[in-house]
Order: C-alpha cells, then structure tokens, then sequence
C-alpha cells in the first residue's frame, strides 16, 4: 500500500525538460481509490466481493511503477541518486501515521480490551520494523485465519512494500550508473523475473485441501508428513505453504517489478512527446478491458474456499501475473494526459480517496475489527457504522499528522521557525504542546502495558493447540477428585427423536450437574468442541479436543484412553468436520466404548460449508441403529440458531461468541442427562 506521491507542477524550463518527472495524476489516485474500496469492501464480507483482495496486487504495481519514475527522474534532475534523502522522504511518508494507528491502538486495548495485550505484542514489533509478513508466516497467523482479535494482520502488504523501498533503490542506483544506456533490457530482464516468480509459485502452491494434524493423545497440532497436507515443519513450527507464498517477500515481487519494469518504458512526459500521444484511443480500449477484467476476477475469484478447504489454483498458478498486467492497462490510461479512462478515473471524489488510500488502508482494519463480533463478518449496518469512523479519522490523520510532517511544516513548528503570528497562536500552540505531552504520557503507558502483558499463546494453531494439550494432564490429575456441584444456564433443551438423535427445543431453567466420583465424562473432539471447553470443564467435562483433528486421531484418542483406564460412563465425541469419515473409522472409535462400560456415547453432528458434511452426518445419525449405547446430539440442526455466532473466515467453524459456546455447551449437558451421570 503506497502513500500516495504528490508532486508539484514544476515551472523552470530545466524541470520542464526533464522527460522522467513525475507531474501529478488524478487517475493514478482514481485507481488507488478503486483498489482501496475493493479492499476494505473484502476486508468487511468475503462473501460481497470474494476477490477483493486483489486490490493489493494493483497497489504493488503502482508502487513499483511510482517509485521507479521517481528514482529515474531524481537521476535525470540530479545526476545521481541519494539514497538517504529517498529513504528518508519514505520514513516521512509512511513512518508517522502507521505509528499513530498503532499507539492508538494500543491505548484502546489498554483500556477496553486487555485480554489479547499480549497476544498481539509481537504483531506491533513487527508492525515497528516491518516485517509483519514474515512475522505472521512464522507464527502461524494466516490470512484466511479467524482469531478473535488480530488488529494489524493487515500490515503485511505494507513491510513486503517496505521491503521493496529498502532494497530496489540500492538496485536501480547500480542500473542507472553501470547501464544506462541499456535501461530497456532491464525492463525485459524485470518481467523474465516476474514470470519465473510466477512459475515458482505455481510449482510450490499445494493442491487440495490444507489441514493440520493432531497428535492422538496431546491433541496438539502436527505438520508431520503422514498427519497433514500442505503444512512444512519449520524448527517446530507449522508453516502453511499456500500462505506463505501469499504473504512472503519474494513470492510477492511480481507485481512491484512489472511495475518497476513498465516505469523504464512507459514515462508521462516522454509518452506526450512521442507518438504515442496520439494513441489515447489504444490505450482507452486496453484500459477498459483491462478494467472490466479485473472487476470479473474481483468477483468470482476467491483465495481460500471453505467448502473444499482449498486454496484458489488460478491465483497460485498465474492469476498474480495476470493482475498485474490488467493494473498496467490501467495505469496506462492513468497516465496519458489524452485518455478519457484516465480523466474519468481522476475525477475528484476518486482522488480524493485515493490521496487518502494509504490512511484509508491503515485504519479501516482495526476498526472493523474493534466493532465485529470476533471471527465473523461485518453485517451491512456495522459495515456502515466503520465507515462513518474510518473516514473521519483518516481525514484527521491526513491533515494533522501525514500532510504536516511530508511537508516539513511539522518540523518547521517544532524547531520554532514558522513563529505565532499573535498572542491567541501563541497560546494556542502551547495548549497543542501539553495535549501532546499527555497522549504521550498515555502512549507510554500503552506501550508498557503491552510490552509487560502475559504471553499465553500466538496464532491460531498454537492457541487451539495448547488447549488440547492440557486436557489429558487435566483429566488425569481430576480422575477421582469430586469436583463442586456447578450451576450452569442453559438457552435451550433438547427433545429425543426416533433413532436416538435429539434436536433443539425451548428454552428451559436453570440445570445442575455433579459430575461422578470415579467416573469421568470425557469429551473428544474438534475446533467447536475446543471452544467451548471452559464451559464443559467447568461443569466437570474433561475436554480433549484440538483444531483440525481427523476421524482417525479421535480413533487414536479413544484407543489411548482406554489403554489408560480413563474411560468412564459417559463419552462424549464429535468428528467429521476436517474431513470425511468412514464407517471403519466409526467403528475403530466404538471398539473400545462397549455398553458394559460405556452405557452413554453422545456422538454430535458436525456443521460447516464443506462437501463432506453432510455424508458423514447421514453416517453418525445411523449410528444409534448400529451400537445400543450410541445416542445422537443434532449439531448440525441446532446450529442454526447461533448462525451469526460461528466463525468460518479459515474454513474451520469457531464457536465466535460467549454465547454460542454456552449455548453449545448445554446442549451437551442436556443430551447427556443428569441420571447417567449418578450412575
């Protein structure tokens, strides 16, 4: 996400004559403007504009291309390029409002949202020194991931950008003084690295379904090559390959070098000076398809899809390519002072928001984020709602802090040559000191409360993963303890149906369970089922359960349970999320839960958009007619209550809120029955 590059009409015949400067672009703004709202509009709902995302594609090349003319006109105006004076115009440019969105942030979750402080403290270091994508490869963040609260998720664009700033000036230096002449060739040698980048990544993008495995016992989550498909086991850590190839550096450069590379070619100046000028009606029709097929690719294309569980294998495979081709189109058009595409685009409410894109990408995140229910996606009215505070605070940081401090003003001020005009400015500029002093005495408060708070997990695979680690240490250390009578408020009851499944009925009063001394209840199973584990252990459950388990690890599970002795009265399991299950694999499962010592199994349905739901649904509600002691909890029916509740953002459902996890919760409680439990 680059912040938009103004440069003033220069008036000296010197400057006029310079073929590579860089004159202001409404329509280059317009395009910035249509890629931001894509964006945000994805950022809001997947399901609005499933292909939003590649709105950062089209900012990668016009960063490219932008930087690039600059650093060839500061070489035509010049005779040489400073790299200190480029990377420092960078820092001013970028520097003041990413960390003004960041230390108000900061302050937010000091005073109203403590809980995930240190969860995300390593999201802000990386944010400082941007390298948040390679921080989120590493850490198991992933893009398409539904953590309660990730607010700077959004910042890996800006370090693979930032990155690109850090090394392509060094590189363009070289060019410029060992090859100037032959500038051409490099723009050739740019796409002939685009499209090997390109072939790389389509050689690397994993095919199929992407899942994590489960150790049987610990149900913490495993990458081994036997267990899972798509992951690589990195100095213990897992690390998903289709989202490292979206999110790394180097898998990136396509679009920022086409860019870089249409920048040689492809100069404002020099275009209206040849004879391309007269061309404005080429350039209008290849805009105008290049457009219409991005907005097609916008619309249909997708990156994860949950119902396969599978990565998009047009992006991975060209589709990048292809994006940053139709975005030179439009930069074309943008760019030829003749081409009504490009007036059009540079209309003045698109430039507006596109001088403001890069404000506009910053904060529109962790708004949203503040104002959804944690997991799921913004409704049409709270979409509405993080509109009407992103803009007003992005129009704010725009003129206080970005425009001030690009223009030197800022500095002029503090260093007091810009000096109070009368004694009202005076005063004035004194009571704008001390507001200052105190958002920093806040700041630095913030930023202690963050660096100090505990650590208890990063990612969503490490966090699930922690969870099912603990519960067998938990249930062996519990086994024959009593644990205290715990009231519990169930939302509703469920009523037996014909076959032994139950589904939801009214809601009821309030239910007690004593769990029995000696005879544990032990509950196996898969994300949904983790979720709610402090309500079924607080009831004295114990609770088994890790993200992205397949049928045979809870086969393994229940076979390592029995081994232990563990297996009480009462089982409870659900499985057959992550993938199919076949009826061998029910049947490894019940080998070990016979009636004689198991009276009560409650198998639960499972629900979420992926095609093997509803085969392996049909297979558990047939279960009772199988094995007498196999009762069936209708998940998948009772889950439409709490529709708006549940998180499917990484294809894996979550239960989103404290109420859908109580609700699941005593649903459990329900089906199994306070007398199978005194038995």
């Amino acid at each position: 996400m680059v912040a938009p590059t103004v440069v003033e009409h220069p008036t000296h015949p010197a400057l006029r004559n310079q073929v590579s400067r860089v004159p202001y672009l409404p329509g280059l703004d317009g395009l910035r403007a249509l890629a931001v709202v894509a964006v945000m509009v994805y950022h809001a709902n997947h399901g609005w504009l499933t292909g939003g995302f590649l709105g950062v594609e089209v900012f990668f090349v016009i960063s490219g291309y932008l930087i690039t003319l600059l650093l060839l006109s500061e070489k035509e105006r010049t005779g040489r390029v400073s790299l200190r004076k480029f990377w420092l115009r960078r820092a001013r440019r970028l520097l003041p409002a990413l960390y003004t969105m960041m230390c108000a942030l900061a302050i937010y979750m000091t005073f109203f949202n403590r809980r995930p402080m240190g969860q995300t403290r390593g999201d802000f270091v990386a944010g400082v020194f941007y390298v948040s994508n390679w921080y989120q490869i590493w850490s198991g963040q992933s893009y398409t991931a539904a953590e309660a609260f990730s607010p700077l998720r959004h910042l890996w664009s800006l370090a693979v950008e930032e990155q690109f700033y850090l090394i392509w000036p060094i590189v363009m230096a070289w060019a410029l003084h060992r090859m100037r002449e032959k500038l051409p060739r490099l723009a050739l040698w740019l796409v002939g690295i685009s499209l090997f980048i390109t072939a790389v990544m389509a050689a690397l993008y994993v095919h199929g379904a992407v899942f994590l495995g489960a150790d049987p016992v610990t149900g913490a989550a495993t990458c081994g090559a036997g267990d899972s498909h798509g992951y690589l086991s990195v100095f213990g850590h897992c690390i998903n390959v289709n989202e490292a190839l979206y999110l790394s550096t180097p898998t990136r450069l396509g679009g920022l070098l086409l860019g870089s590379a249409f920048a040689i070619v492809w100069r404002p100046v020099a275009i209206m000076r040849g004879p391309l000028r007269s061309r404005a009606r080429r350039v209008d029709l290849a805009a105008l398809l290049g457009l219409v097929l991005l907005a097609f690719m916008m619309n249909r294309r997708y990156l994860f899809d949950a119902v396969s569980g599978s990565y998009d294998p047009w992006l991975f495979r060209g589709g990048f390519f292809l994006v940053g081709l139709v975005s030179l189109a439009g930069i074309a058009a943008a760019t030829h002072r003749r081409s009504w595409v490009g007036r059009a685009m540079g209309i003045r409410p698109l430039a507006w928001l596109g001088t403001r894109s890069y404000g506009l990408y910053l904060y529109h995140w962790p708004i949203f984020q503040i104002i959804r229910v944690p997991g799921t996606q913004l409704t049409l009215r709270q979409f509405g709602i993080a509109l009407l505070i992103t803009v007003p605070v992005t129009e704010l940081s725009y003129r206080l802090i970005e425009r001030p401090i690009r223009q030197g003003r800022f500095g002029e001020w503090m260093r007091g040559e810009r000096p109070a005009r009368t004694r009202k400015v005076a005063i004035r500029r004194r009571e704008v000191v001390m507001l200052c002093c105190g958002i920093a005495v806040v700041t630095g408060f913030a930023a202690v409360s963050v660096a100090t708070a505990d650590v208890l997990c990063v990612g969503q695979i490490q966090c699930d993963s922690q969870k099912g680690q603990a519960a067998i240490a938990a249930a062996a250390d519990t086994t024959s303890s009593v644990a205290p009578s715990t009231t519990v408020s169930p939302t509703t009851t469920v009523a037996t149906q014909p076959g032994g499944s139950t589904v939801p009925t009214a809601a009821t009063t309030t239910t007690t369970i004593s769990p029995t001394v000696g005879s544990p209840v032990f509950a196996v199973g898969e994300s949904v089922m983790l979720g709610a584990a402090p309500n079924l252990e607080a009831a004295g459950i114990h609770v088994n359960a890790a993200v992205s388990r397949q049928g045979r690890n809870v086969a393994q599970v229940i076979t390592q349970l029995h081994i232990a002795n563990l297996l009480g009265k009462v089982v409870i399991i659900q499985t057959g999320t992550n993938g199919p299950v076949s009826d061998d694999t029910f049947a490894a499962i019940m080998q070990n839960l016979s009636p004689s010592t198991t009276p009560l199994v409650l198998f639960l349905t499972v629900h979420a958009p992926r095609g093997w739901i509803a085969d392996n649904n049909t297979r558990i509600r047939a279960l009772p007619s199988k094995y007498k002691n196999v009762k069936v909890l209708d998940w998948d029916v009772a889950a439409q209550k709490v529709q708006n509740e549940l998180s499917v953002g990484d294809g894996r459902i979550h239960l989103a809120t404290q109420h859908a996890k109580q609700y699941y919760a005593n649903l459990i409680f329900d089906a199994v029955g306070r007398p199978d439990l005194k038995k």
